[in-house]
């Protein structure tokens, strides 16, 4: 069965040097990289919306020298008819060399990597996990802080139900003298399972707020997420808690004048677009990032299925 990448943890630390490595002389060097996956497909499964991801993994594979397949939504597809995620993956398997998948529920991508024949990168399923966000993550702090050791991540907003705050917690949470700062309101703090398997099973010093403005002066990275409506029951629930954290220029005035300010991205409010000339905002450096980590990904995986 070929290597697939549903969790960043599926990536050592070792590995994740190496994408981020390879990341770098792709930056330096795009034209090394133009035709390194030609006549390769990728074939995308979003059955879930999705702009940055599914663009950055479409000009990932282009930008490669590969073509991509891919259905225009959920309801296009067979799934609409009632096909299983196993048969899904096992038919795309034969028209494609590697598929990226997104999908609202949590193990679904674990699903489609045991019954396909080609390596299937987990694209965001559901609450549970977005290893490729994470890695463009990694290479934004790797790039803005040049180490992962010994920094102070604020992980602001929606910490339940993001699964772009569960991956990068994992990530990080190898690293030395790192620490944790979890602000959230009450309803939206961190599982008790992301807690226990990556924070007190390592026993990484962590906070957790409901104030940001007193622990900012503390932080190295902000990272901050919106209230995701989609992941709500109730919409009264998600209209109290959607504004609980809109960052400001004024609530920057006790940050460090080296953070480095992040967002998985869409926002709704929750930064102020006046932030966006700051210097310490990161997070379009962020998108930027996204497609060249999962060039390097794609690069990776296909050379360890012996198809490049």
């Amino acid at each position: 069965m070929p290597k697939s990448v549903i969790d960043i943890l599926d990536l050592t630390a070792e590995e994740i040097r190496e994408l981020i490595a390879s990341a770098e002389d792709i930056i330096k060097d795009p034209d090394r990289y133009a035709h390194a996956c030609d006549r390769k497909k990728l074939a995308t499964l979003f059955f879930e919306p999705s702009t940055r991801t599914r663009l950055s993994f479409e000009a990932a594979m282009y930008e490669l020298g590969g073509h991509v397949i891919s259905v225009p939504d959920a309801g296009s597809s067979s799934a609409a008819k009632g096909e299983s995620v196993a048969d899904t993956a096992k038919t795309v398997s034969c028209y494609a060399d590697i598929i990226a998948m997104r999908h609202p529920k949590e193990g679904a991508a674990l699903v489609a990597s045991l019954n396909a024949a080609v390596p299937v990168i987990n694209a965001g399923d559901g609450g549970h996990c977005h290893p490729t966000q994470t890695l463009a993550d990694l290479l934004t702090i790797w790039r803005e802080k040049g180490t992962f050791d010994g920094l102070t991540i604020g992980l602001c907003g929606d910490l339940k139900f993001g699964r772009t705050v569960h991956s990068l917690i994992n990530a990080l949470s190898r690293y030395e003298g790192i620490r944790f700062v979890l602000i959230s309101p009450e309803e939206l703090k961190v599982p008790g399972y992301v807690k226990r398997e990556s924070i007190k099973k390592r026993m990484i010093p962590y906070t957790q707020t409901t104030d940001l403005m007193s622990v900012m002066p503390e932080l190295d990275i902000l990272y901050m997420t919106r209230v995701q409506r989609e992941r709500f029951f109730n919409e009264e629930e998600y209209l109290r808690l959607k504004d609980s954290y809109i960052l400001t220029p004024e609530k920057l005035v006790s940050a460090k004048k080296d953070l480095c300010i992040m967002h998985p991205l869409p926002r709704v409010n929750e930064i102020s677009v006046k932030i966006d000339s700051d210097p310490r905002a990161c997070y379009f450096k962020q998108v930027l990032n996204g497609k060249y980590m999962r060039m390097a990904l794609i690069l990776k995986l296909l050379k360890e299925a012996g198809t490049l």
